[in-house]
């Protein structure tokens, strides 16, 4: 048998750059293409300084742009690597890439961040149509005259979301990518991979791994929650804002205000969506195969815009009136439409901004979460801090990441000989490789460390 290599780009032990390189079979393959969330021109890459060679293949997980942000730089490089994906995600990465561009134009002229754009729209198009779409479940063979072979297998984090199982002579590993083990809304749970299936190595995030309470979490209780909460605020004359990411929650937390509005536990006021989320859920529109069968996906129609959120009588005369208003970035990132919305509400009692999933303990959401009575925070760059005095600020558990009792009953199920645990924060690792894959070789590599799997 040949040497099986893994090394982390990044991704590892980490949050962002997702990216995971397998030498196998004297092949190069990548596993996700991401960028950082929290870093900026090329320092938000991953470390392609650690390939020596173009990667024959790189498989893309899915849509959102810690995963995927960074193939169009990638395929500058390396023109030939062919890049392999779901049919739905394929569709997403032409909408998130494209805009992604559009952000670091802007980014360029208004920060003078000298690396910026890191692609054009040229290469994205160019990453678009290198992109084999597959549909779930289909196999495929990188490299024609290779022995490995691939299939995807439905993830349960969003549209188009997969798992990756790839087989070569002697060693079989599955990479879970971002894996979500409850229904949602409108996106089943996971498909657990056949246990007839033996797996070697097993590649397993580990988004939740340090939060407990996650376990206790269901979703229609949060559903409940939530709509008691929404109706407390509206009924004060207040604006709910939800912030959330532009792939998945955007169009989950749309469709929950609208079902509890059709059930009379919300009141009718207007509900509003802005930009990148408003262009991703027509993609949901267009792969109602990839939703549940009894998913359902109101008209892009049902619901308003929230317009120019720059504009500051824009968004006052948006809180002049009661409404729910979901929008990017779930963050809370300085300078997105959630926290220039975020920068008026605060300043006022009758609001209420209500997390819809994960908050990276640096980003600005997680410090509003968690910020006192009167502290002050800044929510658009080159602008002085704004004192919070809104309240009601509150996290509700409708993240597309399984908690981590349903991470450890994958590995238990699958029982793997070997697993590697990254997509995480340091604790978060942690706490998996100390309590997760009991007699199972484990493994928690930083950016950059190189381990081997097989020799």
């Amino acid at each position: 048998m040949s040497r099986i290599e893994l090394t982390a780009l990044g991704g590892a032990r980490e949050i962002g750059a997702n990216s995971y390189l397998l030498r196998l079979d004297g092949r190069d393959i990548l596993l996700d293409c991401g960028v950082h969330p929290k870093k900026e021109g090329a320092a938000a890459l991953p470390d392609f300084s650690l390939l020596n060679r173009a990667p024959d293949a790189v498989v893309i997980s899915h849509g959102h742009v810690d995963h995927c942000g960074a193939l169009p730089y990638l395929l500058k490089q390396f023109p030939s690597t062919v890049p392999y994906a779901t049919t739905a995600t394929a569709s997403i990465m032409d909408r998130m890439l494209h805009n992604s561009v559009a952000v670091m134009e802007m980014l360029a002229e208004e920060r003078g961040i000298g690396d910026y754009p890191l692609y054009s729209h040229d290469d994205v198009d160019y990453a678009i149509r290198q992109t084999r779409a597959l549909r779930l479940g289909k196999g495929f063979v990188l490299q024609q005259d290779g022995p490995t072979a691939g299939s995807f297998h439905h993830a349960g984090h969003v549209l188009g979301g997969a798992s990756v199982l790839l087989r070569t002579p002697g060693h079989t590993i599955f990479y879970t990518g971002d894996i979500c083990a409850a229904d949602q809304e409108l996106v089943s749970g996971r498909t657990p991979l056949d246990a007839s299936v033996a797996v070697d190595t097993l590649i397993i995030e580990c988004t939740y791994g340090a939060d407990a309470e996650a376990d206790h979490t269901s979703y229609e209780a949060e559903v409940g929650r939530f709509a008691d909460a929404v109706a407390a605020v509206l009924g004060h004359g207040g604006v709910v804002l939800v912030p959330s990411f532009a792939l998945g929650r955007v169009q989950e937390m749309l469709n929950i205000v609208a079902r509890l509005q059709e059930m009379g536990l919300v009141p009718e006021v207007p509900v509003l969506s802005s930009g990148l989320g408003r262009a991703i859920y027509e993609v949901y529109r267009m792969f109602p195969n990839y939703l549940r069968p009894d998913a359902a996906l109101r008209p892009l129609s049902r619901f308003g815009r929230i317009g120019d959120t720059w504009d500051l009588g824009n968004v006052r005369k948006l809180l002049g009136r009661p409404a729910i208003m979901v929008a990017t970035s779930g963050m809370m990132i300085e300078n997105t439409p959630s926290a220039l919305i975020a920068q008026e509400m605060v300043r006022h009692r009758r609001h209420g901004i209500f997390f819809a999933g994960y908050l990276d303990p640096d980003s600005l959401g997680y410090k509003l979460l968690h910020c006192k009575p009167g502290a002050a925070l800044q929510f658009r760059l080159a602008a002085p801090p704004v004192k919070v005095v809104l309240e009601n600020i509150q996290r509700f558990y409708f993240s597309a990441h399984a908690p981590r009792e349903a991470l450890r009953s994958v590995i238990d199920r699958l029982r793997p000989k070997t697993v590697v645990f990254v997509h995480g924060d340091p604790e978060a690792i942690e706490w998996m490789y100390e309590h997760a894959g009991d007699g199972c070789r484990k493994f928690a590599p930083a950016v950059g460390e190189t381990i081997v799997l097989e020799s």
